[in-house]
C-alpha cells in the first residue's frame, strides 16, 4: 500500500517561498511509469494540479505557475518537494501530493492534505 504524506509550514508570509515536502512510504519514486505530483485547492474553489516529477526525475508544470514553481526529490529519503515563490494570499489553500500514472492518467494515491495559509 502506497502511502504518501505531506509536510511544511501551515503560515506562510506573502513575497516568501513556500515549501512542502511529501514522505513516501509503500512505492518508490523511481518506480517506472509512475511520477508524483502536487495539487491544490483554494478555499471555496476546485482542485488545480501544479506539477509534476516523472519516476526519471524530469519535471513538468502547469503553465500558468510554471514562473515560480519547482518540484525536485531525494531518492535516499523517497521524498519529492515542491517550492513555490513569491507568494501572495492567492495561494491559501489545501496543498496535496499524489502518485499518477503515465499509462492511465490517474492519480491514484494521495497524501492527506495540509493547509498552506499566506499571511502577514
Amino acid at each position: 500500500q502506497v502511502q504518501l504524506q505531506e509536510s511544511g509550514p501551515g503560515l506562510v508570509k506573502p513575497s516568501q517561498t513556500l515549501s512542502l515536502t511529501c514522505t513516501v512510504s509503500g512505492g518508490s519514486i523511481t518506480m517506472a511509469y509512475y511520477d508524483w505530483g502536487w495539487i491544490r485547492q483554494p478555499p471555496g474553489k476546485g482542485l488545480e494540479w501544479m506539477g509534476a516529477i516523472q519516476y526519471s526525475g524530469s519535471t513538468y508544470y502547469n503553465p500558468s505557475l510554471e514562473w515560480r514553481t519547482s518540484i525536485f526529490r531525494d531518492t535516499s529519503k523517497n521524498q519529492f518537494t515542491l517550492r513555490l515563490s513569491s507568494v501572495t494570499p492567492e495561494d491559501t489553500a489545501v496543498y496535496y501530493c499524489a502518485r499518477v500514472s503515465e499509462t492511465t492518467g490517474v492519480y491514484d494515491y494521495w497524501g492527506q492534505g495540509t493547509q498552506v495559509t499566506v499571511s502577514s
